[in-house]
């Protein structure tokens, strides 16, 4: 069977910049610096965006990551910058970890794995596609709210919550349950020793007020990738705008210095 998978790009040096569980193209067009001198370019992982999402039990991160690449070599002779902010930065590490050569430069925004399958910090995504998996019901999203894991993410991570909640009228809805389900449980099939032997530029960007994307995980990965920068900026639960503007500027200088850094190298 053929699948349709959407990529989307624009005009100059490629950046492949790409989307969360359950986003889309869209969303990391609204945060991508457009003064950068790069080309946003975003697949539409399957069963997202305008992509079709195929055969259910194919849906994985390794499966997403291997259309990236094939993405990836279609549209570059060169490597590329290629990041993404939580689905998108660990398939963006699965890739810069197996085919090094098609990286340039490593952009890891609020990850939500380090290199473990199934971190407790999925748990959430995985509750709303249990629940998701069930027939609709009039109550399903207010017994979300109520439930052990809605009550700590209105007092912790209100962001998330709102996330979720938003889910509920995702349709299809079974591509949702299991993108959910089947996606909080698997990994990036990579090794600390993979990411400690990683040889590329790497920036890597969290928050407080985050419980699917802790900043501790943002740390550690800075900590565990050689020469990694980390950044810190304002938390998307206290002030979107501010988010959005600071992430901005982070994507904006990376960019501008990594690309400088690529074409002196050519020069050389």
């Amino acid at each position: 069977m053929r699948l349709r998978l959407h990529l989307q790009q624009g005009e100059g040096p490629i950046v492949f910049f790409q989307h969360g569980l359950c986003g889309d193209a869209n969303q990391p067009a609204v945060v991508f610096p457009a003064d950068c001198g790069g080309r946003l370019a975003v697949l539409d992982c399957r069963g997202h965006g305008e992509s079709d999402a195929g055969p259910l039990e194919a849906l994985s991160l390794a499966t997403f990551a291997d259309d990236l690449s094939a993405a990836i070599r279609q549209s570059s002779a060169d490597p590329c910058i290629l990041g993404g902010i939580s689905m998108g930065a660990a398939l963006s590490l699965r890739i810069a970890c197996r085919e090094p050569g098609l990286v340039s430069g490593l952009v890891l925004v609020r990850p939500a794995w380090i290199a473990e399958s199934a971190p407790e910090n999925m748990v959430p995504n995985l509750v709303v596609g249990q629940l998701l998996s069930a027939p609709s019901t009039p109550g399903e999203r207010e017994a979300f709210i109520n439930c052990e894991t809605g009550r700590r993410l209105a007092a912790e991570a209100p962001d998330n919550l709102a996330s979720l909640l938003g889910f509920f009228g995702r349709e299809p809805r079974a591509v949702t349950a299991a993108l959910l389900t089947r996606i909080a449980l698997d990994g990036p099939g990579i090794g600390e020793g993979e990411l400690s032997a990683l040889a590329v530029p790497t920036l890597v960007i969290g928050h407080d007020d985050d419980v699917i994307h802790p900043w501790h995980h943002a740390q550690r990965l800075a900590a565990v990738i050689p020469g990694a920068r980390l950044a810190k900026i304002p938390s998307k639960a206290r002030s979107k705008p501010a988010y959005e503007e600071a992430l901005r500027s982070e994507l904006r200088r990376f960019i501008e210095e990594t690309s400088d850094a690529t074409s002196r190298n050519r020069l050389v």
